[in-house]
């Protein structure tokens, strides 16, 4: 038996030679009822497979505010089976603004209503509620015949044989055997521990403070910027605000972004709401008007981990956060996870052997999701400069025009295939 050190209640054989070809449709278990457990389980349902989710909370549900849908995962919808589910909630920005939070001018913008954002990129721009995309997701779910969802089942073995998957659970001694394991329970993966072993994710020192509002209490300066349905991002040294509508414009969310001076990864007492206050005191009245209205119920620490190439150990594979857990700073994190999902699905229908499936997912989805969980951490510094360096960022992008979209297109376009089909 292999065992992780870290973890020491998930256990897993040690792998010799190929899996055997399992018969279709397959029998798999997922692991985490998010945005990535749900849209995995659905996918491979779509695959024709028969799938159980287990969720370790008691109900179904997603916390936070809004997220970004950039084309790519709005493609992933579509072959998901949900997009018209989602965009009667969502709303299409008609463009993404950055601005500097210190002096209040724009600095770029680019236009998603344009010839060349339709031309390029053939699915919407979509900005939406974590919890509209979860129950949309969960929905959809809930309606397939292929799909069982528990609730309130908590992993705490996994052992796996030349057959199968075995699941134990906390508080019961009821087991669940599956043909392959989808582990999609998040950025603190029980699985990944076992899997990969490399501990604790990576803190950057930032922390977020987020929430959404009624959009009727942005007045005054930040009631035009609500009116005008852009995604805005007020950039600043070692800090940043962005702000966009969701739930079909009812809802204003804004996101509080900043890197505490008072760090320490043996203690809570960082990252403050005395923090937020003092770090912004100093940008445009514009910002300063929004900082009141900014949710202070929770703080949010912001993490991310080194890529990995070990996302499949024979029948259990990662996804979502579990498999690359990134920043937030190009918006991706829910995007990557429905990339996965899609190719998950696509590879569980074109092998038998859900080892090689697994096998061609990872291969499929590895080196994007690196470059983009690498480039995250790149944009964050890119948007957090100060002093000469934030002159010349704002410089530079103040050049490119309104549809100029070379340097997104490769986030924003996700990468074809390339296992042959057997």
């Amino acid at each position: 038996m292999l065992s992780s050190p870290s973890v020491g209640v998930l256990h897993f054989p040690a792998q010799g030679g190929r899996m055997s070809v399992t018969p279709v449709p397959l029998r798999i278990a997922v692991v985490g009822g998010g945005i990535g457990g749900l849209a995995a389980a659905l996918s491979t349902a779509r695959a024709g497979h028969y799938v159980t989710l287990v969720e370790r909370a008691s109900r179904f549900g997603e916390i936070g505010a809004g997220l970004q849908l950039a084309p790519n995962a709005s493609q992933a919808l579509e072959e998901l089976g949900v997009l018209k589910a989602v965009q009667r909630a969502a709303v299409a920005p008609p463009r993404l603004v950055m601005m500097d939070a210190l002096s209040g001018d724009q600095v770029t913008s680019l236009d998603l209503r344009s010839p060349a954002y339709v031309e390029r990129f053939s699915h919407p721009y979509l900005v939406t509620h974590r919890t509209d995309l979860h129950a949309a997701l969960l929905a959809a779910c809930e309606e397939h015949p292929a799909i069982t969802l528990r609730t309130g089942h908590t992993v705490t073995h996994a052992e796996q044989d030349d057959s199968a998957v075995h699941l134990r659970f906390a508080g019961t001694a009821a087991e669940l055997t599956a043909d392959a394991v989808v582990a999609a329970d998040g950025l603190h993966s029980r699985l990944r521990q076992a899997l990969v072993g490399d501990g604790e994710p990576v803190c950057s020192r930032y922390v977020a403070f987020r929430g959404a509002l009624p959009a009727h209490r942005m007045t005054g300066r930040m009631s035009q910027h609500a009116a005008s349905d852009a995604v805005m991002v007020w950039a600043g040294p070692r800090m940043h605000l962005v702000q966009y509508p969701v739930r079909r414009g009812e809802l204003y969310n804004q996101v509080a972004v900043f890197e505490s001076d008072h760090y320490a990864p043996d203690s809570d007492a960082w990252g403050t709401e005395a923090e937020l206050e003092e770090r912004f005191s100093g940008t445009c009245q514009a910002v300063r008007d929004a900082l009141p209205l900014i949710a202070r119920d929770r703080r949010w620490p912001l993490f991310d981990r080194l890529p990995v190439d070990n996302w499949v150990h024979g029948r259990i594979a990662l996804l979502g956060d579990a498999a690359h857990p990134m920043l937030q700073y190009l918006a991706q994190g829910a995007c990557q996870a429905l990339e996965d999902a899609v190719a998950l699905g696509g590879a569980l229908g074109r092998f038998t052997d859900p080892a090689d499936a697994f096998a061609a997912y990872a291969d499929q989805r590895r080196e994007r999701a690196a470059l983009i969980q690498t480039n995250a951490r790149r944009f964050g510094e890119i948007c957090h400069l100060e002093g000469m360096g934030a002159t010349l960022r704002n410089q530079l992008f103040a050049s490119r025009g309104p549809e100029d979209f070379d340097d997104v297109s490769w986030v924003w376009t996700p990468s074809p295939a390339s296992v042959p089909v057997p």
